[in-house]
C-alpha cells in the first residue's frame, strides 16, 4: 500500500514563503510522480503541479508559476513545493498524491492519482 506524508503547512503573510515535502512509501515503480492539489474553503479542489521522480519532468499550473517551484529527491523519496510571493488567495489544504506514472496530459486530473495524503493547511493573511 503506497502511504504519503506530507509537512511544512502552516501560517504566513501575504508574500511570505513556505515549503512542503511529501514522502511516499510502499510502492513499486521507479519513475513514480507526485502531485500537488489544493483545495480552499467553499472551492473544488485543484492541481497545482506534478513532477516525475525518476526523471525530473514537471508541470506547474499557470496561477503559481514564477512563484511555486516543485522538484523530487528520489534518494529520499520525496517531493517538494517551494512556494514563494505567497498570496491570500493561495490558502488551501494542500494534498499530496502519488501516481505510478507521469503523464504530461493526465497530471492535473485528480483521477489519475491512485494514492493520496492526509493534507496539510497553508494559511497566507493579508
Amino acid at each position: 500500500e503506497v502511504q504519503l506524508v506530507e509537512s511544512g503547512g502552516g501560517l504566513v503573510q501575504t508574500g511570505g514563503s513556505l515549503r512542503l515535502s511529501c514522502t511516499v512509501s510502499g510502492f513499486s515503480f521507479d519513475d513514480y510522480a507526485i502531485g500537488w492539489f489544493r483545495q480552499a474553503p467553499g472551492k473544488e479542489r485543484e492541481a497545482v503541479g506534478c513532477i516525475s521522480i525518476g526523471d525530473g519532468r514537471a508541470e506547474l499550473t499557470d496561477s503559481v508559476k514564477g512563484r511555486f517551484t516543485i522538484s523530487g529527491d528520489n534518494a529520499r523519496n520525496t517531493g517538494y513545493l517551494q512556494m514563494d510571493s505567497l498570496k491570500p488567495e493561495d490558502t488551501a489544504v494542500y494534498y499530496c498524491a502519488y501516481a505510478p506514472t507521469f503523464m504530461s496530459t493526465m497530471w492535473a486530473q485528480s483521477g489519475f492519482m491512485t494514492s493520496w495524503g492526509k493534507g496539510v493547511l497553508v494559511t497566507v493573511s493579508s
